[in-house]
């Protein structure tokens, strides 16, 4: 089969290659469509009960995260003229389309009581702009004295001010998001100007817009940097520009094929999918430096580059496509979980991965069999000095010290595992930034001030329509919310209570002693004076959007929101597990009311934990494909076992490390051992296809086979090795932590798998295989390069065939 195809390859390589370039012209014009995306419900499925609860609560009370604040901490807010462009500055943002409501000190509304109408009535506090410093600071005791804005637009405990724009959904998820997120930072950076007072921004709207910027910004500089590394890695490998350009269209190709896919399948570049194109990249390149190096050890053989090339794609095409399987098993097994953001991260890299080996396959024998053959100094890296005897070490180990061996081995997983208890699960909203970036010091700055901006919501259920009237029911929230008061952590909780005690403290005239829930004699009246409010300009109705966004039309369910600081997954499930879920059931026991915790800080906690569980099966399931694939290739159990064993060694190492650089376990970490494992089992494959190849050679000595098989299988395998090495590297340049231990962890495992499947591998090889079980006949791999020493192994290709091909494109004979 594979000697036909390279007969094809080469036959019709102008053909192919004008493939190739309509396939690619076509990817590109549908890669300028993409889009970013960064949403944290996209890691938890969308069939998870809590999640279903989530979206069933959002059609009731709408949208929980998009809300975006903006917050300063400076007296001279109050003096008159840079009071006067904070008011402009709030008029500005309102009229931003995408923005559809915008609360801060200067649009406050108080609600007094008309006694003539049996109603409440909402007006502007700052009817117009103050024109003295006297009527402003009448004005602000009038804002001082509404308690319902105490802890929600001024901090009672340092005057910190904050402003908060209510986003249009619509915008949030779409490319326009941005557009509104530059005008609001632009209008924001002007006053900032014009009064020199410093403001600070937080809420999920802007923290995924930044994010969707540096995930799109280090997209590209990553894709740049990765081709400008191996690029630099090629060179001095190869020593010639044309092993460097070529690989490098392949995998640039392969980019372009990415993003296109990724439009055509209806996702969005998030976190994990805008890393995809650097890591084809990376993974990409050993597809071409296998080639080059296997064409240019047989070129050397033959001096015939039609005839070494054919050899290349004959001998190599099967392991190297049981290569990319692996690695892509790597990848592909997210795309068996029904989280979005994995499920589209597997799919996308898995369909990638074969369609950087068919590009490979395609372009680079198509390209060097018209460039002129390599020279004497091209070739000197397959006789490298230094390589040489680092592999003559490896031998030495391997024959004549597999004690060594083996305990260093137990040793190295023994302190491995010690670090692996040291290992922590926790995670943050934020955590992926930098901690002295400008998201994470905002943050610091509301949380510091207003104990946080993070979504946290309670729904309130009690099953009667119209029975959130019942005053024993509202007395019931009511303590609860001042349980949630007393909890440093979390925001004052606004509520139809909260609403309900402003309305009473404007039946008594604005006096604040009467911010409370209205007694018996009380309820009916303020009740009835509410239903008579009917303008929804005034704010005040029942039918209101502000009354509907915290009580369903029927009356029977309530909303609690607040917000809560960025604690970590760890002490948020502590909070709410040991404080506030058994308070919670305590109050509301034998209540008839249920209530129950919700909003994206509750998915996003869960949501990790579902990740790094299923992640825990993906990797099970990576161990049994890869084993699957093994068997299937070698047709023998105690191969799957010599396969596995050095790249289990090597993720339990990886692990140690994790742990003893604090690196926590989290989604962006976890899925660094499933990928791992796809690409540390390559070598594994290469060593034993090549190692099976020569024990059928020299009549089953293990010795001898093994000797060659470090020889020459190890050169390829330390080059891949340092290839993938430096390209991962990059990653530790990132802004995103995530990012940055993906780069520092995966380099980690290319070393230890250097470790693990030149030496460990060697050696359970020369302890346990006696030369006894020969590979079996049927197994796929049993003809990999099974002639590689003998010069008639050509004897089966036919000649004339080469002719016919090389004659077909006029260029070249044999």
């Amino acid at each position: 089969m594979w000697q036909h195809l390279a007969l094809f390859i080469i036959r019709f390589r102008l053909s192919l290659i004008a493939v190739l370039a309509v396939i690619t012209v076509f990817m590109a014009y549908k890669a300028k469509d993409v889009e970013m995306t960064y949403d944290f419900a996209q890691v938890v499925s969308e069939k998870d009960p809590d999640m279903l609860y989530f979206r069933q609560f959002k059609r009731t009370f709408g949208e929980d995260g998009n809300v975006l604040v903006i917050g300063l901490q400076d007296s001279s807010v109050y003096k008159l003229g840079n009071f006067n462009e904070f008011r402009l500055l709030t008029d500005t943002l309102a009229k931003i389309e995408g923005v559809n409501g915008v609360l801060s000190v200067s649009k406050l509304l108080n609600i007094t009581k008309d006694t003539a109408n049996n109603s409440f009535k909402a007006a502007p506090i700052f009817k117009n702009p103050p024109r003295s410093q006297k009527e402003l600071d009448s004005l602000m005791r009038v804002v001082n004295s509404v308690e319902f804005y105490k802890g929600q637009l001024i901090s009672p405990n340092t005057g910190a001010t904050l402003l908060a724009l209510t986003m249009d959904p619509k915008y949030l998820n779409s490319s326009k998001r941005q557009a509104v997120m530059n005008q609001i930072l632009g209008f924001s950076g002007q006053f900032e100007k014009k009064t020199g007072i410093k403001l600070h921004y937080a809420g999920l709207p802007y923290v995924r817009s930044t994010m969707t910027s540096k995930v799109a910004g280090e997209m590209k500089f990553f894709t740049i940097l990765a081709m400008i590394v191996t690029g630099i890695t090629l060179l001095a490998f190869f020593r010639t520009w044309s092993a460097v350009l070529f690989p490098l269209i392949v995998v640039g190709i392969t980019v372009v094929w990415c993003i296109g896919s990724i439009v055509l399948l209806g996702f969005k570049i998030n976190l994990l999918t805008g890393l995809i194109p650097s890591i084809i990249i990376v993974i990409g390149i050993p597809n071409c430096t296998y080639l080059l190096s296997r064409y240019h050890y047989d070129y050397r053989k033959s001096g015939n580059q039609m005839l070494a090339m054919t050899r290349v794609i004959r001998k190599i095409g099967l392991v190297t496509l049981m290569n990319n399987t692996t690695t892509a098993i790597g990848f592909i097994v997210f795309a068996f979980t029904d989280i979005a953001i994995l499920y589209q991260f597997g799919l996308v890299a898995t369909i990638n991965i074969f369609a950087a080996f068919i590009i490979s396959f395609i372009l680079i024998p198509a390209a060097f069999t018209f460039l002129p053959p390599p020279t004497p100094k091209q070739l000197e890296h397959l006789d490298a000095a230094p390589l040489t005897k680092l592999l003559e070490f490896f031998d030495h180990l391997v024959l004549d010290r597999r004690g060594t061996v083996y305990l260093a081995a137990l040793v190295l997983v023994a302190g491995a595992a010690i670090g692996i208890s040291r290992i922590e699960s926790v995670s943050y909203m934020v955590d992926d930034l930098p901690k002295k970036s400008s998201v994470n010091s905002d943050l610091a700055f509301f949380e510091s001030h207003f104990n946080g901006v993070m979504p946290l919501e309670f729904e309130v259920d009690t099953h009667k329509k119209k029975g959130l009237f019942k005053l024993r029911n509202l007395e019931k929230i009511d303590q609860f919310e001042k349980y949630l008061r007393t909890q440093p952590e979390l925001s004052p909780p606004v509520s139809l209570v909260t609403f309900l005690k402003a309305s009473t403290q404007a039946f008594y005239n604005g006096d604040p002693r009467f911010f409370r829930l209205p007694d018996n004699s009380e309820k009916n009246f303020i009740l009835s004076a509410l239903a008579n409010s009917k303008s929804a300009a005034t704010g005040a109705g029942m039918n209101s959007k502000l009354l509907r966004s915290f009580a369903d039309s029927t009356g029977q369910k309530a909303r609690i929101s607040l917000k809560i600081a960025d604690i970590g997954s760890q002490n948020l499930d502590t909070l709410m597990n040991t404080k506030i879920i058994p308070e919670m059931n305590r109050i509301f026991k034998g209540t008839g009311m249920d209530i129950r915790p919700t909003g994206t800080t509750i998915i996003f906690t869960k949501g990790n934990e579902y990740v790094i569980h299923t992640l825990r099966d993906s990797l099970f399931m990576a161990f049994g494909l890869v084993g699957l694939v093994v068997l299937l290739l070698f047709r023998s159990v105690k191969t799957v076992f010599f396969a596995l064993i050095p790249n289990a060694v090597t993720l339990i190492l990886t692990a140690g490390i994790m742990g003893y650089f604090n690196i926590a376990l989290k989604p962006s970490t976890a899925l660094i051992f499933v990928i791992a494992l796809g690409i540390d089992g390559d070598n594994s494959i290469h060593l034993l296809a090549k190692f099976r190849q020569e024990m059928a050679l020299n009549g089953g000595r293990v010795r001898e086979a093994i000797s060659v098989t470090l020889s020459e299988a190890g050169t390829s395998m330390i080059y891949t090795s340092i290839v993938l090495f430096v390209g991962f590297s990059i990653f530790a340049f990132s802004e995103f932590g995530g990012t940055k231990a993906l780069g520092m962890l995966m380099s980690a495992s290319l070393l230890i798998t250097n470790f693990s499947n030149l030496i460990l591998l060697p050696a359970l090889l020369v302890t346990f295989e006696h030369g006894k079980d020969d590979v079996s006949t049927n197994a796929l791999i049993r003809h990999y390069d099974e002639s590689y020493h003998e010069e008639d192994d050509d004897a089966d290709l036919n000649l004339n065939q080469m002719h016919k091909a090389a004659d077909y494109e006029g260029d070249y004979t044999i």
